[in-house]
């Protein structure tokens, strides 16, 4: 346990001749390592009679360093000030401010979607960028003539392994189920990666939401449910919901989900394509294949997913119509978020 002399403190802080200087003097006997922390570690190898009189001490020289720290910056704040008066300084000038910075459009949107599913009682996870071929195809139930595992469609790594970056977030879906017992209910946001050629609705790289749900006895009336709770947050109370027969290897039955078209209220325009409903997501239940890879019991346990485009959903609720003005980094486009 260090010795401190509050004299020598004295003489120390009296000697200090600028902030710094006073600064690295408030750090060495305050700082989290500094000797008044020293003092206060031995504390717990101190027995019940000592610990409370010499807590006090420690306090009561913790105290007196800090007051005379204090009016010691006082003095040469005040000097400081001095100085600048007459040397053509005018301390009455207004600072020059410093822009503050804001969310990107992408994130607010993200945080904003996965904000409703929190107060729904879901978790948040998140995964690796780099999947291997099991996680992102075969554990999802995705054969291995499907289009999607094709070169074109995915990016490999130039590895022994096969490993791949990912094409969309699922992959987290048979992590977590891998990981846990049900019940889960888990949102997952992320980066994916898909070589398309790049447009006013294309891009390389860009956002996805998966979500999903495994308990007992979910239905598909569960999944209408989260997800018409989910779209009114988003494009408002006023907005309509229809569910159309899809089909994807990872859910049985599966649905696209539509809503009515936020700019002509469902009466038809150029956004929708004069059919006056607009596609946000896909969904439906999980595979009793994908429970199977996973090691669950499909006859014990049922489940719902859905998976959302991050920038689509950005897009409709902002009335963008390129998707490439995310990412052109123009501050006159991001300065309206």
């Amino acid at each position: 346990m260090p010795d401190i002399d509050i004299t020598q403190v004295k003489l120390d802080i009296e000697k200090a001749g600028s902030l710094t200087e006073l600064e690295e003097l408030r750090v060495k006997y305050l700082g989290r390592k500094g000797l008044i922390a020293d003092m206060m570690s031995v504390i717990p190898s101190l027995s019940k009679e000592e610990k409370g009189p010499f807590g006090q001490k420690a306090n009561s020289l913790k105290n007196q360093i800090k007051e005379l720290l204090d009016e010691k910056q006082k003095t040469l704040a005040g000097g400081s000030i001095a100085k600048g008066k007459g040397s053509g300084i005018d301390i009455g000038m207004p600072g020059i401010a410093q822009e503050l910075g804001r969310a990107h459009p992408i994130t607010q949107v993200i945080d904003e979607i996965c904000s409703i599913f929190v107060r729904m009682g879901f978790q948040v996870v998140e995964g690796p960028e780099i999947e291997t071929e099991f996680n992102n195809f075969t554990g999802l139930n995705i054969p291995l003539e499907h289009p999607s595992r094709d070169a074109f469609d995915t990016f490999y790594l130039n590895t022994a392994d096969k490993l791949l970056l990912r094409s969309h977030t699922s992959p987290v879906q048979i992590r977590a189920m891998r990981a846990n017992k049900p019940p889960l209910a888990i949102v997952v946001p992320g980066r994916v990666y898909r070589p398309d050629a790049v447009d006013a609705s294309h891009l390389f790289m860009f956002h996805q939401i998966e979500g999903f749900m495994v308990d007992k006895d979910i239905k598909f009336s569960d999944l209408k449910g989260i997800l018409e709770v989910f779209a009114k947050g988003i494009f408002g109370k006023d907005i309509k919901m229809r569910f159309r027969p899809h089909f994807f290897p990872f859910t049985e039955p599966s649905a696209e989900v539509d809503i009515s078209c936020i700019i002509c209220k469902g009466k038809g325009c150029s956004v929708c394509g004069r059919k006056g409903w607009l596609e946000i997501l896909g969904s439906g239940m999980i595979h009793p294949n994908v429970f199977n890879h996973v090691g669950y019991d499909p006859k014990k346990y049922t489940g719902f997913a859905f998976g959302m485009g991050v920038e689509r959903i950005a897009m409709l609720k902002y009335g963008i119509n390129d998707i490439r003005l995310f990412f052109e980094n123009d501050l006159r486009f991001l300065k309206q978020f």
